[in-house]
């Protein structure tokens, strides 16, 4: 899968690792960061979604695409398709920008808005990335879980590098008895869920 990335997707990878370092060292204002991860959560994501079962695969929190790029080659590959929700005007002028460029329309649908609303209209969820404001996991997790299939996989980053403010919430999904959940010291730390 890794090896059939194409020059496009490496180029607009390379485009938004490089904004992502230029919003640190301006010091953007947080809200308006591109919110991007790793390259080795990439992997890790990409491959768990290779390894869900059938359904659909969902994204919170596109910012400027790089994590969908990843996910994309995934559905490329089991064949499926990825619906990524964001809610931010300018970030989705630049993830549909990143989905023209690299050619991935047919395979990655920009859902705009909310997504605690927009995924009322969304069931059988067999995979889910979440990436967004910390304080509505919770929230987002609450609606998802109700609506993923059995064995589905849903990952949350930033578990470790925001531990202080997702500390009640990982607390709670690891006593879920809905899923088998562990936390995995990757990137910025995900939380790993698959549902019984």
């Amino acid at each position: 899968m890794f090896d059939s990335c194409t020059p496009e997707i490496l180029k607009r990878m390379k485009y938004l690792e490089k904004k992502h370092l230029d919003d640190d060292i301006f010091n953007i204002e947080r809200a308006k960061r591109l919110r991007q991860i790793p390259a080795e959560t990439g992997k890790f994501i990409a491959l768990m979604l290779c390894n869900s079962p059938q359904g659909t695969a969902v994204e919170i929190g596109t910012s400027g695409g790089y994590s969908a790029l990843w996910l994309a080659m995934a559905c490329k590959m089991v064949q499926k398709k990825l619906y990524t929700f964001e809610n931010d005007e300018e970030k989705i002028k630049i993830a549909g920008a990143t989905f023209r460029q690299t050619g991935l329309e047919d395979i990655v649908y920009l859902i705009k808005g909310n997504a605690l609303h927009n995924l009322k209209d969304f069931s059988g969820i067999s995979f889910c990335f979440i990436d967004v404001d910390k304080p509505l996991y919770s929230d987002i997790y609450q609606i998802i879980i109700t609506k993923m299939v059995k064995g589905g996989i849903l990952i949350a980053d930033n578990i470790i590098s925001h531990s202080g403010i997702l500390k009640e919430f990982y607390t709670k999904v690891i006593a879920d008895h809905r899923v088998d959940a562990m936390i995995i010291p990757i990137g910025q730390g995900v939380l790993f869920c698959r549902i019984k």
